[in-house]
C-alpha cells in the first residue's frame, strides 16, 4: 500500500486517488453547533474538514475525476487544481440525493462557474432528481453538465481508470444509492460512504474488503448515543464498534486495507488525539484524513 501526502504523488505514479474531503454531508464544524466538540474548529481553520470527496488523477489522460459534489466543492476543486494543475476535471460521480453528495454542483451553474458540459454520472432516479427539479434541471438546460447514466454493476472505462457503481442499502427518499469500485493499472479501491447496515447488503462486505486495494467505508457515528435527543434508528448507519467487532478475524494486512471516512461532526474520530481514534489504531485500522493519496 502505498500512501503519501497531497504534492508528493509524482508523474511516474500516473494514477493516483486523493481524500479531498472526510466529514459526514454538514462538514465539521457543523452549522449551529456550539457545544465543545466543535468550538476548536470554529476557531481554528486549520481543524476545519470538508464533507466526504475523493479524486482520481489519471496523469495520462491528462484528467481528473471527482467522487461527489460537496457543499465544500470550492476548497475541494482548488485542492484538486493544485495537486493537478494542468489536467482537466473530466467527470463527477454522484453516490445519491443527500445534501453532501450533490449540491455542490450549483457551482457549475450560471451564476458561478458557468461550466460547459461536466459530465456528471449519475444513477436513474439521481439522473431524474436533477432533471426534473429547479434548481439543478437549469444545469442541463444551460449545459453547464452532461447527464451520464450509470447501470448498476455496469463497468465505465475512462482512460485507464474503470469505475463500476453497486447499489447499498440507504435511506433513498429522492434517489438510489451506490457505492464505487474504482480500478486502476495496479490497484482497485471500494468507496461506500453511505449504508444502512452491512447486514442489510446482499454481498458480504468482508469478501468485498478482500478483493480490493483500499476500502474507503462509512464511519459516520463511532458508537450509540452521539445524538442526544434523537432517534439514531431513523438514521441508519454501521457504528464503528460494529464494524470493527464485524472486521476483527480480519488478517492484519486486509484491516489495513480499511479507512474510515463520512465522520459525522460529533464522531470523536475526528480528533485524532481522542480515546477513540487510539481504539481504532491498535485494532489495524485506519481512518481517513484529506491529503491522504494512494496509488492505482
Amino acid at each position: 500500500m502505498l500512501i503519501f501526502p497531497i504534492g508528493e504523488a509524482s508523474e511516474e505514479n500516473l494514477i493516483a486517488l486523493s481524500i479531498l474531503g472526510v466529514v459526514q454531508d454538514a462538514g465539521y464544524p457543523q452549522a449551529g453547533c456550539m457545544a465543545k466538540h466543535c468550538i476548536p474548529a470554529w476557531e481554528e481553520s486549520s481543524l476545519r474538514r470538508g464533507a466526504t470527496s475523493l479524486a482520481v488523477i489519471d496523469s495520462r489522460g491528462k484528467a481528473t475525476y471527482l467522487f461527489e459534489a460537496t457543499p465544500n466543492f470550492p476548497e475541494q476543486l482548488y485542492l484538486l487544481q493544485t495537486i493537478a494543475p494542468d489536467h482537466q476535471l473530466s467527470g463527477i460521480f454522484l453516490t445519491h440525493a443527500h445534501i453532501g453528495h450533490y449540491t455542490g454542483l450549483m457551482y457549475l451553474g450560471h451564476e458561478a462557474m458557468a461550466s460547459t458540459n461536466v459530465p456528471v454520472y449519475a444513477m436513474p432516479r439521481m439522473r431524474d432528481f436533477l432533471l426534473n427539479n429547479a434548481p439543478w434541471s437549469q444545469l442541463s438546460e444551460y449545459e453547464n453538465i452532461k447527464l451520464s447514466l450509470l447501470k448498476a454493476d455496469s463497468e465505465v472505462v475512462l482512460g485507464s481508470v474503470s469505475i463500476t457503481p453497486f447499489l447499498v442499502p440507504h435511506r433513498d427518499e429522492f434517489s438510489e444509492t451506490v457505492g464505487y469500485k474504482i480500478k486502476g493499472p495496479n490497484h482497485t479501491a471500494l468507496f461506500i460512504p453511505d449504508i444502512n447496515k452491512w447486514e442489510l447488503w446482499e454481498r458480504d462486505i468482508v469478501t468485498e474488503i478482500r478483493n480490493v486495494d483500499y476500502a474507503f467505508i462509512d464511519a459516520t457515528f463511532f458508537s450509540p448515543g452521539e445524538l442526544p435527543g434523537r432517534d439514531m434508528s431513523k438514521i441508519p448507519h454501521p457504528l464503528v464498534t460494529e464494524s470493527m467487532e464485524k472486521f476483527q478475524t480480519l488478517e492484519p494486512i486486509e484491516k489495513q486495507k480499511i479507512f474510515f471516512i463520512h465522520m459525522n461532526h460529533t464522531n470523536p474520530m475526528l480528533d485524532a488525539e481522542s480515546k477513540a481514534s487510539d481504539i481504532v489504531q491498535n485494532k489495524g485500522f485506519n481512518i481517513a484524513e484529506e491529503g491522504m493519496q494512494f496509488e492505482l
